[in-house]
């Protein structure tokens, strides 16, 4: 007889006001319940609505069998679609885990994770008082006569009785698919221990049925530490269910397990374990581009990757020659591809794995360190590197397949080297240089749970800065904290964090940065950590450049409902080099947290990534993207012309619409100008990818140069100064050529440059060439020249000293009246007059400049002028 705890039965709706709710549970004679609980759990959300301690030791009433009753006052169990109660043993394993009126996951709890039974019948608001629904020889029926308090059938409806019960092959258990056809049944089945962990062990079936659809093993949860070992051969009498680490709502895959009530019997003891399955040539090899195509409508583990690795489920397995594409995390994970990376595809030139809008890399294998299973010293890796051949057992856990070592292959480890990128783009007379760095919550604040000034972390980017980035002429900063860091304390100021950056630079030999704080975030309306008022920040060489005065604003807000809340603002800023203006926009958009794993339960996954409920935070990107490129639009209205770099942390893929979107603005993404394969500046779960970006306007697109430098991402996390890697562009801005005549009549031609033209008066004959020309007035007698090739939006008349001069105080003396434009005849020519005088008398104007060939409607706008 299976010495087994059941519900037995229970009732929980009925017609009128509910009455004589129960739920009966029955053991053997003799089981001291003492210890035990029923949890009661909503459908609705998953969560506990109530706990009832059991007590007392079950008396014989029938073929050593007996029951305890729970009473609930009316109503006291919920009658929702689904609803659900787990029946949990002293030590806290849960024996099973029934519901009524559909399946649900467990969310808290000691049931958290696991996914409901249904017992498959139900009550309604129809079934008579007196009725209940009970557990017949194994099988749910009803609504009966109630039978509160009496034992149903000889065994409680245990079925055969666990010791009775016919072998089921592990194989068999699992089946072909991604959950067990057997789910809530009772069964026995035989197998070797492989690997033992602090609440279960792994049990696989000695010989297997060599079916690669179909694992040969299986996960037993005990709850507490189990007494087996490695290489006992047991037979285990349990129930088969389907545990969800973390719970439904994560999209995580779900683990066949047996638990409940356990029967281990030790059959043998020292048993050599089964054959690894290889991963790799010669034996199985992942596939290396399709995760799911068909939203699990086949189960294909050649093809499919999510099947592959299911069909695996729990099984010894060793990745055959194993290289790393994502060096070692804090969470004791490394993740490589076998055969030494041959056949698999989006290797970049430096080893690792990118991901490509249709292939998010299959081929993934992650080892994981767990001292419950095999202790030993887990190493720091970075790229490159190889493992050998790495064994262990298929687990599956935060959104991934995983291998559990269970063997130390650290003395086989080949190290491959890698050494920190050191860009060749540096700035020169000509050349301006502007980077992107997300600084990971970087404050001086040793005190308030890290320490970036002890650890080292200012001193590592700031060598980073001047050797690996060439001192950049301005650095568009992400995740600067406050000056007190995560401490909650009203502070938001970061001049302290900034300044201790720009001393660190300068100990490393670099220049002496200025900076620029970002002054419009409000306390605690950034995300991040609590209290730390994460933001957008610069630093600019104030020797190569200049800040514009007045020039530094904000985009949206952070009020709720706007674009921003609970978001990081942006920072708009005019910087000066070579006569020219350049307007950054430094981002940092709302993180991809709460995206539904890689390998999921959504797929296809690579199809999904315009779906918020799988991109995490798409539509807040979505949102935050399209108020910058209406800033940019705005921009280049006026000026199509202007320099502007939209740049930053905007945690979303160079394929995806927050990105994309802004190339619509009228910006060209230099992430693009890389080789498909070279397109990263994180790594995250063995995938490379772009999540830091910079966009260009069409005037500096044509000279654009581009890196992504790679001296974080592909280290061990125990190196790296950041989780992401600084970007990098180089734009040619040549000095103005400046072009002076003389008080005689000149003939002045310009080049293909920009150029400055320093009127002086005469009836001068200028060609302004190409680029962006100048021709500046700065006295009243400046009159009679013609221009031959003005540029309407790009050219500039360059009247400030002019106007100064004849006292004019006003800001647009077009719409003042001060300036008249008008066409001469039928012919191409257009002349532009001023009143000298400074406010207008009569129409007294003087005939000042002459343009050919442009149109003086077009010419009429400001854009065309600097007052």
């Amino acid at each position: 007889m299976a010495t087994s705890v059941f519900i037995s039965e229970l009732h929980y709706d009925n017609t009128g006001t509910d009455v004589g709710e129960f739920i009966e549970i029955a053991a053997p004679v003799g089981t001291d319940l003492a210890g035990y609980s029923l949890v009661l759990y909503n459908g609705n959300g998953g969560t506990v609505y109530g706990t009832v301690a059991l007590s007392g030791v079950v008396a014989n009433q029938s073929d050593g069998w007996g029951t305890i009753v729970v009473d609930f006052p009316s109503n006291g169990l919920q009658n929702g679609a689904p609803d659900g109660v787990a029946l949990v043993d002293a030590e806290g394993t849960v024996l099973e885990f029934l519901s009524y009126e559909g399946a649900f996951s467990a969310v808290g709890g000691p049931a958290n994770g696991l996914t409901s039974v249904d017992i498959g019948v139900a009550e309604d608001g129809d079934t008579p008082i007196g009725q209940s629904l009970q557990r017949i020889d194994g099988v749910w029926t009803g609504p009966l006569t109630a039978t509160k308090g009496a034992v149903n059938s000889p065994n409680n409806g245990g079925g055969d009785g666990g010791g009775d019960l016919e072998p089921t092959a592990i194989y068999t258990i699992q089946g072909a698919g991604h959950s067990s056809a057997l789910v809530g049944q009772a069964v026995s089945t035989m197998g070797i221990v492989t690997a033992v962990d602090t609440n279960g062990f792994y049990l696989q079936d000695a010989v297997g049925d060599s079916n690669i659809a179909t694992s040969d093993a299986i996960f037993v949860f005990t709850g507490s530490a189990p007494t087996v070992a490695v290489g006992h051969e047991l037979q285990v009498t349990g129930t088969v269910s389907e545990f969800t680490p973390g719970g439904a709502s994560t999209r995580n895959l779900s683990t066949t397990q047996l638990g409940g009530s356990l029967t281990i019997t030790t059959l043998s003891t020292g048993n050599e374990l089964p054959e690894a399955v290889v991963l790799g040539q010669g034996d199985r090899v992942p596939p290396t581009e399709n995760i799911d195509n068909d939203d699990f409508g086949s189960f294909d583990p050649v093809t499919d990757g999510i099947d592959f690795f299911e069909s695996l489920e729990g099984m010894r397995v060793t990745a055959q020659d194993l290289r790393v594409v994502n060096g070692t995390n804090g969470f004791g994970e490394i993740f490589g591809v076998v055969d030494n990376g041959t056949g698999a595809t989006g290797l970049s030139d430096r080893g690792t794995l990118n991901l490509s809008p249709d292939d998010f890399n299959p081929e993934r294998v992650q080892v994981q360190f767990d001292s419950g299973v095999f202790d030993f010293a887990f190493p720091d890796v970075n790229v490159g590197d190889n493992l050998g051949d790495v064994t262990g057992v298929v687990n599956y856990d935060f959104g991934n397949f995983q291998i559990v070592a269970t063997e130390d292959f650290t003395d086989q480890i080949q190290r491959g080297e890698l050494a920190p990128e050191v860009s060749t783009l540096v700035g020169g007379n000509d050349q301006l240089t502007v980077a992107s760095y997300n600084v990971l919550n970087l404050d001086p604040n040793d005190g308030d749970g890290d320490a970036d000034i002890a650890n080292g972390q200012f001193a590592a980017i700031a060598q980073q800065i001047v050797n690996n980035l060439n001192t950049p002429d301005i650095l568009a900063l992400q995740e600067v904290q406050d000056n007190s860091g995560s401490a909650n304390d009203g502070v938001t100021a970061a001049n302290v964090t900034l300044q201790t950056l720009v001393e660190a630079i300068a100990a490393a030999g670099g220049p002496t940065y200025a900076f620029l704080d970002n002054p419009f975030i409000l306390n605690n309306a950034s995300g991040g950590q609590p209290g730390a008022n994460i933001r957008t920040a610069y630093l600019y060489d104030p020797s190569r450049v200049d800040l514009v005065e007045g020039s530094v604003a904000t985009i949206g807000g952070q009020a709720q409902g706007e674009t921003f809340a609970g978001a990081r603002l942006p920072l708009v800023a005019d910087f000066e080099f070579n006569g020219e203006t350049v307007t950054l926009v430094n981002n940092h958009f709302s993180s991809k947290g709460g995206s539904a794993p890689i390998l999921g339960t959504e797929q296809p996954f690579e199809a999904l990534q315009e779906d918020p409920t799988v991109n995490g935070s798409l539509d807040e990107r979505q949102a935050q993207s399209e108020a910058v490129q209406d800033y940019v639009s705005g921009l280049l209205g006026g000026d199509p012309s202007a320099n502007v770099v939209v740049l930053g942390d905007l945690n979303e893929f160079e394929f995806v619409s927050p990105v994309t979107g802004l190339e619509s603005a009228g910006l060209t993404n230099l992430t693009n100008s890389l080789d498909p394969n070279e397109r990263y500046s994180y790594i995250f779960q063995g995938n490379s990818q772009t999540l830091d970006h910079i966009l260009v306007s069409d005037s500096l697109a044509a000279t654009a140069e581009y890196d992504a430098v790679h001296v974080n991402a592909e280290f061990a996390e125990a190196l790296q100064a950041s989780d992401h890697d600084p970007v990098l562009a180089r734009f040619t801005i040549e000095a103005p050529n400046v072009i002076e005549g003389t008080p005689q009549r000149d003939v002045l031609t310009g080049s293909n440059r920009s150029d400055i033209f320093l009127a002086s008066g005469g009836p001068d004959l200028i060609t302004t060439g190409g680029g962006r020309d100048r021709i500046v007035y700065t006295s009243t007698d400046q009159t009679g020249a013609t221009i031959t090739d003005f540029e309407v939006g790009t050219d500039r008349l360059v009247f400030t000293d002019l106007l100064a001069s004849v006292g004019y105080t006003g800001s647009n003396p077009l719409v003042d009246g001060l300036v008249q434009i008008r066409s001469l005849g039928n012919s191409d020519r257009t002349q532009l007059s001023l009143e000298l005088e400074g406010v207008v008398r009569r129409n007294q104007f003087t005939n000042f400049v002459t343009f050919q060939g442009v149109d003086a409607a077009e010419l009429g706008n400001a854009e065309n002028f600097v007052f």
